[in-house]
Protein backbone atom coordinates (compact mmCIF):
# COMPACT_ATOMS: atom_id res chain seq x y z
CA UNK A 1 0.00 0.00 0.00
CA UNK A 2 1.57 3.32 -1.03
CA UNK A 3 2.61 5.48 1.89
CA UNK A 4 2.35 2.78 4.55
CA UNK A 5 5.66 1.74 6.05
CA UNK A 6 7.73 3.95 3.73
CA UNK A 7 9.55 7.24 4.20
CA UNK A 8 8.39 9.04 1.12
CA UNK A 9 7.79 12.44 2.65
CA UNK A 10 8.33 15.65 0.72
CA UNK A 11 10.85 18.35 1.39
CA UNK A 12 9.69 21.66 2.82
CA UNK A 13 10.08 23.25 -0.60
CA UNK A 14 7.83 20.54 -2.13
CA UNK A 15 5.13 20.73 0.55
CA UNK A 16 1.81 21.94 -0.84
CA UNK A 17 -1.31 23.52 0.67
CA UNK A 18 -4.09 21.31 -0.67
CA UNK A 19 -7.87 21.44 -0.39
CA UNK A 20 -9.35 17.92 -0.51
CA UNK A 21 -13.09 17.76 -1.22
CA UNK A 22 -14.69 14.37 -0.57
CA UNK A 23 -18.00 13.00 -1.82
CA UNK A 24 -19.23 10.65 0.94
CA UNK A 25 -21.91 9.19 -1.36
CA UNK A 26 -19.62 8.24 -4.27
CA UNK A 27 -20.55 4.80 -5.66
CA UNK A 28 -23.66 5.06 -3.46
CA UNK A 29 -21.51 5.14 -0.32
CA UNK A 30 -19.51 1.98 -1.03
CA UNK A 31 -16.23 3.92 -1.25
CA UNK A 32 -16.89 6.39 1.58
CA UNK A 33 -13.71 5.48 3.50
CA UNK A 34 -11.32 6.25 0.66
CA UNK A 35 -11.43 10.03 1.12
CA UNK A 36 -10.00 9.70 4.61
CA UNK A 37 -7.17 7.58 3.22
CA UNK A 38 -6.33 10.25 0.64
CA UNK A 39 -6.10 12.87 3.38
CA UNK A 40 -4.07 10.57 5.64
CA UNK A 41 -1.55 9.68 2.94
CA UNK A 42 -1.11 13.27 1.71
CA UNK A 43 -0.57 14.46 5.27
CA UNK A 44 1.93 11.66 5.75
CA UNK A 45 3.76 13.08 2.73
CA UNK A 46 4.03 16.43 4.52
CA UNK A 47 1.35 18.40 2.71
CA UNK A 48 -0.91 20.90 4.52
CA UNK A 49 -4.44 19.58 3.99
CA UNK A 50 -7.81 21.28 4.33
CA UNK A 51 -10.33 18.42 4.36
CA UNK A 52 -13.88 19.18 3.22
CA UNK A 53 -16.98 17.02 3.65
CA UNK A 54 -20.66 17.91 3.45
CA UNK A 55 -24.05 16.25 3.17
CA UNK A 56 -24.84 17.84 -0.19
CA UNK A 57 -23.01 19.07 -3.27
CA UNK A 58 -24.35 22.55 -2.61
CA UNK A 59 -22.83 22.67 0.87
CA UNK A 60 -19.59 21.16 -0.39
CA UNK A 61 -19.40 23.75 -3.17
CA UNK A 62 -19.84 26.60 -0.71
CA UNK A 63 -17.17 25.19 1.61
CA UNK A 64 -14.73 24.58 -1.26
CA UNK A 65 -15.24 28.06 -2.69
CA UNK A 66 -14.45 29.55 0.72
CA UNK A 67 -11.32 27.40 1.06
CA UNK A 68 -10.13 28.37 -2.42
CA UNK A 69 -10.32 32.05 -1.46
CA UNK A 70 -7.15 31.38 0.55
CA UNK A 71 -5.32 30.48 -2.72
CA UNK A 72 -4.19 26.90 -2.02
CA UNK A 73 -1.76 25.14 -4.35
CA UNK A 74 -4.42 22.74 -5.66
CA UNK A 75 -7.95 21.42 -5.24
CA UNK A 76 -8.23 17.63 -5.01
CA UNK A 77 -11.61 15.95 -5.53
CA UNK A 78 -12.37 12.40 -4.37
CA UNK A 79 -15.38 10.87 -6.10
CA UNK A 80 -16.79 10.40 -9.59
CA UNK A 81 -17.60 12.71 -12.47
CA UNK A 82 -20.00 14.69 -10.29
CA UNK A 83 -17.08 15.68 -8.09
CA UNK A 84 -14.99 16.50 -11.15
CA UNK A 85 -17.82 18.75 -12.32
CA UNK A 86 -17.82 20.44 -8.92
CA UNK A 87 -14.05 20.97 -9.12
CA UNK A 88 -14.02 22.14 -12.72
CA UNK A 89 -16.68 24.75 -11.96
CA UNK A 90 -14.62 26.06 -9.06
CA UNK A 91 -11.17 26.24 -10.68
CA UNK A 92 -11.92 26.32 -14.43
CA UNK A 93 -10.37 29.41 -15.99
CA UNK A 94 -8.08 29.97 -12.98
CA UNK A 95 -4.48 29.10 -12.18
CA UNK A 96 -5.45 26.61 -9.44
CA UNK A 97 -4.82 23.00 -10.54
CA UNK A 98 -7.37 20.22 -10.09
CA UNK A 99 -6.42 16.75 -8.85
CA UNK A 100 -8.72 13.74 -9.20
CA UNK A 101 -8.93 10.50 -7.21
CA UNK A 102 -11.70 8.54 -8.99
CA UNK A 103 -13.98 6.59 -6.63
CA UNK A 104 -17.36 6.97 -8.35
CA UNK A 105 -19.51 4.85 -10.61
CA UNK A 106 -18.77 7.16 -13.55
CA UNK A 107 -15.13 8.20 -13.97
CA UNK A 108 -14.97 9.44 -17.55
CA UNK A 109 -12.73 12.40 -16.80
CA UNK A 110 -10.21 10.12 -15.11
CA UNK A 111 -10.41 7.70 -18.05
CA UNK A 112 -9.64 10.46 -20.55
CA UNK A 113 -6.76 11.77 -18.45
CA UNK A 114 -5.21 8.32 -17.97
CA UNK A 115 -5.74 8.34 -14.19
CA UNK A 116 -6.00 4.75 -12.88
CA UNK A 117 -9.29 3.61 -11.40
CA UNK A 118 -7.63 1.32 -8.85
CA UNK A 119 -7.36 3.38 -5.67
CA UNK A 120 -3.72 2.82 -4.69
CA UNK A 121 -2.58 3.41 -8.27
CA UNK A 122 -4.67 6.59 -8.50
CA UNK A 123 -3.19 7.89 -5.25
CA UNK A 124 0.32 7.11 -6.46
CA UNK A 125 -0.42 8.96 -9.71
CA UNK A 126 -1.63 12.00 -7.75
CA UNK A 127 1.48 12.00 -5.59
CA UNK A 128 3.69 11.88 -8.66
CA UNK A 129 1.70 14.68 -10.33
CA UNK A 130 2.22 16.91 -7.30
CA UNK A 131 5.96 16.85 -7.97
CA UNK A 132 5.73 18.23 -11.51
CA UNK A 133 4.01 20.97 -13.48
CA UNK A 134 0.27 20.44 -14.07
CA UNK A 135 -1.03 19.45 -17.47
CA UNK A 136 -3.18 22.02 -19.31
CA UNK A 137 -6.38 20.86 -21.04
CA UNK A 138 -9.41 22.41 -22.71
CA UNK A 139 -12.86 22.77 -21.18
CA UNK A 140 -16.31 23.15 -22.63
CA UNK A 141 -18.11 26.36 -21.68
CA UNK A 142 -21.90 26.18 -21.61
CA UNK A 143 -24.51 28.92 -21.40
CA UNK A 144 -28.28 28.48 -21.09
CA UNK A 145 -31.30 30.21 -19.60
CA UNK A 146 -30.24 29.19 -16.07
CA UNK A 147 -26.67 30.47 -16.25
CA UNK A 148 -23.20 29.37 -17.32
CA UNK A 149 -20.90 26.51 -16.40
CA UNK A 150 -17.79 24.56 -17.36
CA UNK A 151 -17.62 20.88 -18.31
CA UNK A 152 -14.70 18.53 -18.81
CA UNK A 153 -16.19 15.59 -20.71
CA UNK A 154 -19.43 16.22 -22.60
CA UNK A 155 -22.82 17.82 -22.96
CA UNK A 156 -25.56 15.19 -23.42
CA UNK A 157 -28.73 16.22 -25.25
CA UNK A 158 -30.30 13.00 -26.51
CA UNK A 159 -31.21 9.49 -25.36
CA UNK A 160 -28.63 9.37 -22.56
CA UNK A 161 -29.82 12.73 -21.21
CA UNK A 162 -33.38 11.40 -21.08
CA UNK A 163 -32.16 8.31 -19.19
CA UNK A 164 -30.42 10.54 -16.66
CA UNK A 165 -33.48 12.73 -16.23
CA UNK A 166 -35.79 9.75 -15.70
CA UNK A 167 -33.40 8.08 -13.25
CA UNK A 168 -33.05 11.28 -11.23
CA UNK A 169 -36.84 11.57 -10.93
CA UNK A 170 -37.14 8.02 -9.58
CA UNK A 171 -37.23 7.61 -5.81
CA UNK A 172 -36.87 3.82 -5.98
CA UNK A 173 -34.92 1.67 -6.31
CA UNK A 174 -31.83 3.27 -4.79
CA UNK A 175 -28.47 2.51 -6.35
CA UNK A 176 -27.28 1.84 -9.87
CA UNK A 177 -30.27 -0.36 -10.77
CA UNK A 178 -32.52 2.66 -11.20
CA UNK A 179 -30.38 3.76 -14.16
CA UNK A 180 -30.86 0.35 -15.74
CA UNK A 181 -34.63 0.64 -15.27
CA UNK A 182 -34.62 4.19 -16.64
CA UNK A 183 -32.64 3.02 -19.68
CA UNK A 184 -35.13 0.23 -20.40
CA UNK A 185 -38.10 2.59 -20.09
CA UNK A 186 -36.53 5.17 -22.40
CA UNK A 187 -35.59 2.44 -24.86
CA UNK A 188 -39.24 1.41 -25.08
CA UNK A 189 -40.10 5.05 -25.80
CA UNK A 190 -37.22 5.60 -28.20
CA UNK A 191 -37.91 8.11 -30.94
CA UNK A 192 -35.91 10.72 -32.75
CA UNK A 193 -36.12 14.44 -32.07
CA UNK A 194 -35.64 17.29 -34.51
CA UNK A 195 -32.79 19.56 -33.47
CA UNK A 196 -31.82 22.97 -34.73
CA UNK A 197 -28.06 23.41 -34.48
CA UNK A 198 -25.88 26.44 -35.00
CA UNK A 199 -22.45 24.94 -35.66
CA UNK A 200 -19.64 27.49 -35.88
CA UNK A 201 -22.12 30.09 -37.05
CA UNK A 202 -23.99 27.90 -39.59
CA UNK A 203 -27.57 26.81 -38.89
CA UNK A 204 -28.80 23.35 -39.78
CA UNK A 205 -31.59 20.96 -38.78
CA UNK A 206 -31.01 17.28 -37.94
CA UNK A 207 -33.14 14.39 -36.72
CA UNK A 208 -31.36 12.36 -34.06
CA UNK A 209 -31.84 9.85 -31.25
CA UNK A 210 -28.48 10.44 -29.59
CA UNK A 211 -26.66 13.78 -29.64
CA UNK A 212 -23.72 15.04 -27.62
CA UNK A 213 -20.96 17.64 -27.74
CA UNK A 214 -17.78 16.11 -26.37
CA UNK A 215 -14.47 17.43 -25.11
CA UNK A 216 -13.44 13.98 -23.85
CA UNK A 217 -13.65 10.58 -25.50
CA UNK A 218 -16.30 9.06 -23.23
CA UNK A 219 -19.47 9.74 -21.24
CA UNK A 220 -21.83 7.65 -19.10
CA UNK A 221 -19.18 5.50 -17.46
CA UNK A 222 -17.17 4.48 -20.52
CA UNK A 223 -19.30 5.10 -23.62
CA UNK A 224 -16.60 6.04 -26.16
CA UNK A 225 -18.81 8.38 -28.14
CA UNK A 226 -15.88 10.30 -29.63
CA UNK A 227 -13.01 7.77 -29.69
CA UNK A 228 -10.57 10.18 -31.34
CA UNK A 229 -11.35 13.21 -29.15
CA UNK A 230 -8.41 14.91 -27.46
CA UNK A 231 -8.57 17.02 -24.32
CA UNK A 232 -6.05 19.57 -25.56
CA UNK A 233 -6.71 20.04 -29.28
CA UNK A 234 -8.76 23.23 -28.99
CA UNK A 235 -11.82 21.57 -30.51
CA UNK A 236 -15.04 19.83 -29.48
CA UNK A 237 -16.52 16.71 -31.10
CA UNK A 238 -20.15 16.86 -32.23
CA UNK A 239 -21.68 13.37 -32.05
CA UNK A 240 -25.00 12.67 -33.81
CA UNK A 241 -26.81 9.35 -34.28
CA UNK A 242 -29.48 9.42 -36.99
CA UNK A 243 -32.98 8.01 -36.44
CA UNK A 244 -33.08 4.22 -36.21
CA UNK A 245 -35.28 1.46 -34.85
CA UNK A 246 -35.04 0.04 -31.33
CA UNK A 247 -33.54 -3.15 -32.74
CA UNK A 248 -30.81 -1.27 -34.63
CA UNK A 249 -30.23 0.99 -31.62
CA UNK A 250 -29.68 -2.10 -29.44
CA UNK A 251 -27.15 -3.39 -31.97
CA UNK A 252 -25.39 -0.01 -32.06
CA UNK A 253 -25.27 0.57 -28.29
CA UNK A 254 -22.56 -2.02 -27.43
CA UNK A 255 -20.38 -0.65 -30.22
CA UNK A 256 -20.39 2.77 -28.53
CA UNK A 257 -18.70 1.29 -25.45
CA UNK A 258 -15.92 -0.04 -27.69
CA UNK A 259 -15.68 3.00 -29.95
CA UNK A 260 -16.35 0.83 -33.01
CA UNK A 261 -19.45 2.82 -33.99
CA UNK A 262 -17.33 5.53 -35.63
CA UNK A 263 -17.65 5.35 -39.38
CA UNK A 264 -21.08 3.72 -39.41
CA UNK A 265 -23.54 5.43 -41.80
CA UNK A 266 -25.93 6.40 -38.96
CA UNK A 267 -23.16 8.06 -36.94
CA UNK A 268 -21.81 11.55 -37.59
CA UNK A 269 -18.69 12.86 -35.82
CA UNK A 270 -17.29 16.29 -36.58
CA UNK A 271 -14.81 18.70 -34.96
CA UNK A 272 -16.31 22.05 -33.99
CA UNK A 273 -15.54 25.13 -31.91
CA UNK A 274 -19.08 26.11 -30.87
CA UNK A 275 -22.58 24.64 -31.05
CA UNK A 276 -26.01 25.90 -30.08
CA UNK A 277 -28.45 23.02 -29.55
CA UNK A 278 -32.22 23.50 -29.59
CA UNK A 279 -34.96 20.88 -29.96
CA UNK A 280 -38.39 21.25 -31.52
CA UNK A 281 -40.11 18.90 -29.06
CA UNK A 282 -39.06 20.89 -25.99
CA UNK A 283 -38.76 17.73 -23.89
CA UNK A 284 -34.97 17.34 -23.60
CA UNK A 285 -33.14 18.35 -20.43
CA UNK A 286 -29.42 18.70 -21.05
CA UNK A 287 -26.76 17.13 -18.83
CA UNK A 288 -23.07 18.03 -18.63
CA UNK A 289 -20.62 15.53 -17.14
CA UNK A 290 -23.64 13.64 -15.80
CA UNK A 291 -24.98 16.69 -13.94
CA UNK A 292 -28.34 18.28 -14.73
CA UNK A 293 -28.09 21.56 -16.66
CA UNK A 294 -31.66 22.40 -17.67
CA UNK A 295 -33.94 22.37 -20.73
CA UNK A 296 -32.56 23.08 -24.19
CA UNK A 297 -31.50 25.35 -25.84
CA UNK A 298 -27.88 25.57 -24.74
CA UNK A 299 -24.78 27.02 -26.34
CA UNK A 300 -21.43 25.29 -25.97
CA UNK A 301 -17.98 26.53 -26.94
CA UNK A 302 -14.46 25.26 -26.38
CA UNK A 303 -12.08 27.17 -24.12
CA UNK A 304 -8.55 26.02 -24.93
CA UNK A 305 -6.20 25.57 -21.96
CA UNK A 306 -8.88 26.52 -19.41
CA UNK A 307 -7.93 23.89 -16.82
CA UNK A 308 -4.68 22.94 -15.12
CA UNK A 309 -4.91 19.35 -13.99
CA UNK A 310 -2.71 17.05 -11.89
CA UNK A 311 -2.47 14.18 -14.35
Amino acid sequence: MPGVGDNRGVSESQSRRLVVAINPTASFGSTSGLGARVVEELRRDGHDITELRAQSFEELTVAARAALADHPDALIVVGGDGMVSLGVNLVGGTATPLGIVPTGTGNDSALGLGIPFEFDAALAALRAALTREPRTIDLGYLSHAGGELWFASALSAGFDARVNERANRMKRPRGASRYTIALLVELLRLRSRRYTLVVDGETRTVDSVLLAVANNRSIGGGMLIAPDAQLDDGRLDLFIVAPLSRFRFLRLFPKVFKGTHAGLPVVSLSRVSSVTVAVDSGDIVAYADGERVGPLPVTVSVRPGALRVLA
